[in-house]
């Protein structure tokens, strides 16, 4: 059956024609993705004070300072580190800047010795703090002991550095304390009630099961 009115084959395949449609670009534009959080991203700058030379008592009241003066002294010790601290201070020692600076440390010198002692090791182990972990990895030279319960302690923290170097805060809630970078009168009598207590400390079964 044939439509006079339907349109023919041959108006169907010729193209229709459409007007150009002018485009302007807006330009190079640069697509700002948020990056992903990253622990430590920062990276720890040491105190610019030099172990055995400097003379001056460093006080401090910020966690950065006391973070600052920590790595300094870890980096620049050369024979022997002890540190003195209730729960290892996540907040001071928890992070690769410190457990790098400990590692050279450590390997510089077959002599050279890391000995922690806790008041409590459970937060430590829990949480499987850097300087744990290294202690797995060089036994030999990182030694970590709990105080022993008994034992009459003062409640605070420090770190010995050699012969000269001290980091002490005297209130473990408080961040505020001092650094020394030559005074080998005050770290030695440090190191006489750091060397007590070691004497007398044990180990923790957490701690021992930890670094087996």
């Amino acid at each position: 059956m044939n439509d006079e009115n339907a349109p023919s084959l041959e108006n169907d395949a010729e193209p229709v024609e459409l007007p150009a449609i002018e485009f302007q670009s807006p330009g190079r534009f640069t697509v700002h993705n948020p990056q992903t959080a990253l622990p430590e991203a920062e990276r720890r700058e040491p105190a610019p004070f030099i172990l055995g030379s400097h003379q001056p008592m460093e006080r401090f009241s910020q966690p950065a300072d006391a973070r600052a003066h920590a790595l300094a002294l870890l980096q620049q010790a050369q024979r022997r580190l002890c540190l003195y601290s209730a729960d290892l201070e996540p907040w001071l020692y928890h992070h690769s800047s410190v457990q790098e600076a400990c590692t050279h440390f450590l390997l510089a010198h077959p002599k050279n010795r890391l000995r922690i002692l806790l008041r409590d090791p459970t937060r430590a182990v829990k949480e499987g703090h850097r300087l744990l972990q290294l202690a797995r990895r060089l036994p030999s030279n990182l030694q970590i002991r709990k105080l022993h319960p008994s034992y009459p302690s003062e409640e605070i923290a420090f770190l010995l550095a050699d012969g000269n170097g001290l980091l002490l805060r005297p209130e473990l809630d408080q961040y505020a304390g001092y650094a020394l970078y030559h005074d080998p009168a005050r770290v030695r009598l440090r190191q006489t009630q750091f060397d007590q207590a070691w004497d007398t400390s044990i180990t923790d079964p957490d701690l021992r099961s930890f670094l087996l």
